[in-house]
């Protein structure tokens, strides 16, 4: 038996500003955007080539959810952007105006930087080492 995670769900307070960021700012693809009746959506995001978890950009509903938005991860990296090319999508992510955090870092595990998603949540480009 196999099993991976196939999708994430981040909460958004917007769908379609969500939608310009993941796929026009980051680069992701639309995957699907169906409508569920009663403003509800189902959308998916995923990166360049599918490989790994997509995400399921969910609208928030209700103050709970509403509060969380943009800090579901209490302020540490929740997200993990694996690249095989550091140098080329850190310097198209800064074209397209992506917020990094850091200058780029390179460790025992790869390259990295720490950059934040239109809500403020955390994320890490990546660059594994081979």
């Amino acid at each position: 038996m196999s099993q991976s995670i196939a999708t994430v769900s981040l909460l958004v307070a917007d769908y379609d500003d969500a939608i310009t960021f993941y796929c026009d700012t980051l680069g992701f693809g639309l995957v699907e955007d169906t409508d569920m009746g009663g403003g509800k959506r189902w959308v998916v995001v995923a990166p360049p080539g599918r490989a790994g978890a997509q995400l399921l950009l969910a609208k928030a509903d209700g103050e709970a959810q509403r509060v969380a938005v943009g800090n579901q991860g209490g302020g540490r990296v929740m997200f993990f952007l694996q690249t095989s090319n550091f140098l080329k999508d850190h310097a198209a992510m800064l074209a397209r105006g992506v917020t990094f955090l850091e200058e780029p870092r390179h460790e025992a595990y790869g390259s990295v930087a720490v950059f934040t998603d239109l809500y403020g949540n955390k994320w890490d480009l990546i660059q594994p080492t081979a």
